[in-house]
């Protein structure tokens, strides 16, 4: 995606999904914008919980009601985050999330923005996720025929 406005666009929307996150125990705000090869922008926040392992991030949360709406084909993600809602850094994606991604994106092409005050950097999601386990690895193949 080399459209500089639509990576501004995503940046912002994620920004505006900070206010929204549930954050009670970390306080660690995180915004994600996902866009849809259908054009649609998928928004979501990071929504905590007092038994941690049941916390969904902001990534997980916008390509979930993007599937739970239709689209499972993906072109970029845009996040940001920080302490109370500030963007101060960086807020790359866990790596639950990279996996998660893994699954619905062309790791090749999809785009990983990330974006904190006066600057912004994109990674391809295979450079985030090097050598990632995929549903490839769950093919099996006949030894005697080579046959999947």
């Amino acid at each position: 995606m080399q459209n500089k406005e639509k990576k501004i666009e995503l940046i912002r929307r994620a920004a505006e999904m900070l206010p929204l996150a549930y954050v009670p125990y970390s306080h660690f705000h995180v915004g994600a914008a996902l866009l849809g090869s259908d054009g649609k922008i998928y928004t979501g926040c990071n929504i905590e919980n007092a038994s941690y392992g049941a916390t969904n991030c902001a990534e997980r949360t916008a390509l979930f009601k993007a599937i739970s709406e239709g689209c499972q084909s993906f072109q970029a993600i845009a996040i940001v985050g920080g302490m109370d809602g500030e963007i101060t850094d960086f807020t790359p994606p866990c790596g639950i999330c990279r996996q998660v991604l893994e699954e619905f994106c062309d790791s090749d092409g999809f785009e990983v923005i990330l974006a904190r005050p006066g600057e912004v950097k994109t990674w391809l999601l295979k450079e985030l996720l090097p050598l990632a386990f995929s549903g490839d690895n769950l093919e099996t193949t006949d030894e005697k025929t080579g046959e999947v």
